[in-house]
């Protein structure tokens, strides 16, 4: 059976009240129909990722089941009939908020990076561990680009935005959020055989790809990693910087969205400067408290600026 659009919005609400965590908090502070676009982009995104990342199969079949999946959505975004209802929710925030099938590819594209050769030129070591890497923070930040910015563009193309520095802008905020999952998450992604952080930032601080391998055994952290980590969080606050020049021009009712998001992954990073950059012995979030104190902040500038306006 077919879901109506107003089923399938709904299923896409469940979707990401069940798995979006921090972007969830952000998406109660938009209007319904904007709420109802982005749950849709999340569920769309979620499922890319969750093919892309099924260790159950090989690379090869993950490439080859998200290429046949996006295939079906392409069709189905052409006018082709489908029960899928994130599909269906899709074709219907895409129509209402202009949001071009190439972003959405570009989206997909970010999900699947990982199941591609490794960017970086590898070391010996690096070569016999089967490790993915990359060299430069220009490497890096094309992977972020895919993964994080591409996000923030479908966004604020749903929030409302004036000017084209908004894009650049949105661009950079990416950056800043995946720039702070990566610090959060060294010690998962280097038992799945992934180091973010670029090998130039390595070898500057004197860290080797084995310290890192080693760390998710327990070891403490020694200086030079933790000088290594925090190079990295000052990278990702100046790129924070450019999530405060974004505001501003964004739709004003989708202004207090954005900042709640903003305001929960800087909280993250803040969290992880302030254990000094120990982000192994267990892992830095944001207490469920502390975001509903943010979204209540989020909603009370919902409040203050219809008083404003008048309405």
């Amino acid at each position: 059976m077919t879901p109506s659009v107003e089923q399938a919005y709904a299923i896409c609400r469940q979707i990401a009240r069940r798995e979006a965590k921090n972007f969830y908090f952000a998406f109660v502070a938009l209007p319904k129909p904007k709420r109802d676009a982005i749950c849709a982009v999340y569920a769309f995104m979620r499922h890319a990722d969750d093919l892309s990342d099924d260790e159950s199969r090989s690379r090869d079949e993950r490439r080859a089941n998200l290429e046949a999946w996006l295939a079906s959505w392409h069709a189905a975004a052409q006018g082709a009939s489908t029960t899928d209802p994130v599909f269906i929710a899709l074709r219907d925030a895409q129509s209402r908020f202009a949001i071009t099938t190439e972003l959405l590819d570009q989206l997909v594209h970010g999900t699947s990076m990982d199941l591609h050769a490794p960017s970086a030129p590898q070391s010996e070591a690096v070569h016999t561990l089967r490790l993915d890497t990359y060299a430069t923070f220009d490497d890096l930040y094309r992977y972020c680009y895919y993964v994080a910015s591409i996000v923030g563009l479908v966004c604020i193309r749903i929030f409302g935005y004036t000017g084209s520095r908004a894009e650049k802008l949105a661009e950079e905020t990416g950056i800043a959020f995946q720039l702070t999952n990566i610090l959060r998450d060294v010690r998962e992604d280097a038992e799945r055989d992934r180091i973010y952080l670029p090998l130039e930032d390595l070898d500057r601080f004197g860290v080797s790809v084995e310290d890192l391998l080693n760390l998710k055994d327990g070891h403490h952290l020694t200086l030079n990693q933790r000088e290594l980590l925090e190079f990295e969080a000052r990278r990702a606050e100046q790129y924070y910087k450019s999530s405060e020049a974004l505001l501003p021009l964004i739709s004003p009712d989708s202004r207090p969205a954005l900042w709640v998001l903003i305001t929960i992954y800087h909280r993250l990073l803040q969290r992880i400067e302030h254990r000094n950059f120990d982000v192994f012995s267990q892992r830095v979030s944001v207490p469920t408290v502390t975001k509903l104190m943010i979204l209540a902040c989020g909603l009370l500038r919902i409040f203050f600026a219809r008083l404003r306006g008048g309405s």
